[in-house]
């Protein structure tokens, strides 16, 4: 009797459009969405870095905000951009896991982040300086 030893290298996603115009349209708003939240995130952490006036608390957590969205952005959009602009559906096991771990710690960062961005903003209000 035989065993079965076979094994799964990569998995198979399923595509987000069946025709190609779709997969182009998909690609292009993944494109135009990416980039202005990449500019929009890369202008927080320039001026937050450079402005000598913006080195308080509220800014420090504003820049690691955006360092995080960034990272959130940067580990799943350009494997969705690869997929939908040459029409590949799998991704390998490993690639799965690594995309899996960062989007999970980028998106578990920023949870503490808004918490303290809340908390340092109430303090700000209701008990000025």
């Amino acid at each position: 009797e035989m065993s079965n030893s076979s094994s799964i290298s990569h998995f198979l996603l399923l595509p987000l459009a069946d025709t190609r115009q779709l997969q182009l349209l998909h690609f292009c708003l993944f494109l135009a969405i990416s980039l202005a939240a990449l500019l929009a995130n890369g202008l927080i952490i320039s001026a937050v870095a450079c402005g000598h006036l913006l080195h308080s608390p509220m800014f420090f957590f504003l820049l690691n905000l955006a360092l995080s969205d960034l990272g959130s952005i940067l580990t799943t959009v350009p494997k969705a951009m690869h997929n939908s602009l040459w029409d590949t559906r799998n991704i390998s096991y490993e690639g799965c896991v690594a995309q899996l771990f960062f989007f999970m710690f980028f998106a578990t960062a920023e949870f503490p982040l808004l918490t303290i961005m809340c908390y340092d903003r109430s303090v700000s209000i209701c008990k000025p300086l």
